[in-house]
């Protein structure tokens, strides 16, 4: 192995006090990171001084300059020199407050760590002045004496040619592109939280985007609608919650419109954009059955807090947060989500799901995702379901046929209480089935639309009826570290809940003794592995029940109504009924769409009826 040579005389150095302008380049080295992370610290700085505009300039991806000036209540002249130093806010003034921080910014590094690496200026004007004083600085060292600028109400900070005097931190940096995009996101996440608040944001001098102050919720989805695109303004539900010290708002996008990457996704608490892990998976959970594989959700969602219960003081970059009850806000935002993506039914006007370009809608459904082996006793209920799905449609058969609903006659404009999936017409390729309401026209894939129906039915059985666990055959030994063993122990009632007896037989080992029965064939050692391995990471974990649910997914497949088979308009009705009662009915167990509709409008537009 080679080791590494630090030089002569390096073990027996001597401990010294680093100098200033040393000092202020290894914060700058935490905060700044690339222009994006001066622009965030610089936009904060506004938000603290309730600016009620920003105007943002970016040259060569902000490689080359990045000004900012908002119309804040700015800062006095005696107070300039002192922004620039370390250390120096106005918004701390006792340790207690470090735990009640109400503002974006409280550390005080952000100006002196972005002039250490940089060349900058500052002019500000206060309402008790008449005049803007500047102040420059080049490098971290030799602030200028305050001099007079015409300058209006407010702050104006301009950086240029940042890491001139760090030119192997400028090595890191990447294309102006990719700056100029990191540029885009950091202003994008500052004009999402402020939903009050007028951003103009240009780039070498054109406008990427100016937002105007939004006061009411139709200006609002205008507002995210130029700012994160028309679709997902179109393809998202709004939500609201709030328990004691928990409120959780936004905006988040229907399982339909999901996304390649993570580009669309932005999680505020106490209006600061953060990126925790606890979070993540939260929103993984609440999305898990209804996302087609390898896809993300897009939303934008606002959690609020006691300040006093979560503690923002944990990254360099203020970027990550931890709460002081981990596990009650996790099942809280999974909860929230999760309930709001359920109510997601035909019957909400907002759920008419275009399928993702980008997904290969054209593949055949694979019938679940095969990783465990259903049970015998659950084919046999499913097969038991059909023959009640069977009898449900002769009961419709023997129903008088109303206007445009059992003989297939086509509605008329004037019909009322026309049901959100209207009344079957036809069949096609024994595939879909064409649908008439009040609107177009409906398309419903009707096994994907079955096989949702099915898998929720299933769910709902398991969960009345219980989860049976039976011994296993030969219990499973695992060898696991101290900390898992601990953690199995402190969860033993848990795991019991779930049908799991899981003993401790030493300081690392641990024994399985009886599993669900729909698990008994499963990986059991590496599905005890990952549910360990949750709880140790988020005090949660539902590793055993998306096990048990994937079986009953790919029971549910195999089970639905199979492509080609010929239905009466009956069934075709009864299966549009089903739809619009059943929860996530909108897309199937992997994640595909089951239904699209085609308004009157633009099949005119197909034919250029009108013109």
């Amino acid at each position: 192995m080679q080791t590494v040579d630090f030089g002569p005389g390096m073990k027996n150095r001597p401990i010294r006090q680093l100098d200033d302008k040393l000092i202020n380049q290894i914060a700058a080295g935490e905060v700044v990171e690339r222009p994006a992370s001066l622009l965030k610290e610089l936009l904060e700085n506004c938000i603290d001084a309730s600016a009620s505009k920003i105007e943002i300039q970016v040259d060569r991806g902000g490689m080359k300059r990045i000004q900012v000036a908002d119309n804040g209540f700015g800062i006095p002249r005696r107070q300039l020199t002192l922004a620039l130093s370390r250390h120096a806010t106005s918004k701390l003034a006792a340790a207690e407050d470090l735990f009640q921080v109400g503002t974006l910014g409280f550390r005080g590094e952000a100006l002196p760590s972005i002039a250490a690496v940089s060349r900058l200026t500052l002019a500000s004007r206060s309402p008790d002045q008449d005049r803007g004083y500047q102040v420059a600085v080049q490098g971290g060292h030799g602030i200028s004496e305050p001099a007079p600028v015409a300058h209006r109400m407010g702050t104006t900070v301009e950086v240029q040619d940042l890491f001139y005097n760090t030119p192997a931190r400028r090595k890191f940096l990447r294309t102006e592109k990719t700056e100029f995009n990191h540029c885009d996101q950091a202003v994008k996440k500052i004009a999402l939280s402020q939903p009050t608040l007028e951003v103009v944001f240009m780039h070498d001098g054109k406008t990427v985007f100016h937002v105007l102050p939004a006061h009411t919720e139709e200006a609002r989805k205008k507002r995210i609608s130029s700012i994160c695109g028309a679709q997902f303004s179109r393809q998202c539900v709004y939500l609201e919650s709030q328990v004691e010290t928990l409120a959780l708002s936004g905006w988040t996008g229907l399982p339909t419109f999901s996304r390649a990457g993570r580009d669309l996704q932005y999680f505020y608490v106490n209006g600061r954009a953060v990126k925790d892990n606890l979070i993540a998976h939260a929103v993984r959970r609440a999305y898990h059955d209804v996302l087609y594989h390898g896809r993300h959700p897009a939303f934008i969602l606002f959690l609020d807090i006691r300040p006093d219960l979560v503690d923002v003081n944990v990254h360099p970059a203020k970027s990550e947060v931890r709460f002081r009850e981990s596990r009650l806000v996790h099942n809280y935002i999974y909860r929230t989500l999760h309930h709001t993506i359920s109510e997601l039914t035909p019957n909400d006007g907002k759920v008419s799901p275009p399928a993702p370009a980008d997904i290969p809608l054209g593949t055949a459904h694979t019938g679940g995702h095969g990783r465990y082996p259903a049970q015998q006793n659950l084919r046999e209920r499913v097969s038991e379901q059909l023959q009640g799905y069977d009898a449900l449609v002769r009961g419709y058969r023997n129903q008088e046929a109303g206007p445009g609903g059992m003989s297939g006659h086509p509605l008329t404009g004037n019909d009322r209480d026309v049901p959100p999936l209207g009344y079957a017409i036809a069949q096609l390729k024994g595939i879909y089935i064409l649908a008439e309401n009040s609107e177009g026209l409906i398309m419903v894939d009707m096994h994907a639309a079955h096989e949702r129906i099915t898998y929720e039915t299933l769910k709902a059985q398991a969960r009345e009826n219980g989860l049976n666990s039976q011994p296993l055959l030969v219990p499973v030994q695992i060898n696991v570290s101290q900390s898992e063993a601990r953690i199995a122990e402190d969860y033993m009632e848990e795991f019991e809940n779930l049908g799991v007896e899981i003993n401790r037989l030493g300081e690392e080992k641990l024994v399985i003794r009886s599993m669900p029965d729909l698990l008994s064939r499963s990986d059991v050692e590496n599905l005890i592995r990952d549910t360990l391995s949750d709880l140790a990471e988020f005090g949660v974990s539902a590793r055993i029940q998306d096990a048990q649910n994937e079986i009953l997914s790919s029971v549910a497949c195999h089970g639905s109504v199979r492509a080609n088979r010929k239905l009466e308009l009956a069934e075709m009705n009864s299966l549009l009924r089903q739809m619009e009662e059943v929860e996530r009915s909108g897309q199937c167990n992997h994640g595909r769409p089951t239904w699209m509709s085609v308004s009157l409008a633009e099949i005119d537009k197909w034919f250029m009826r009108g013109r």
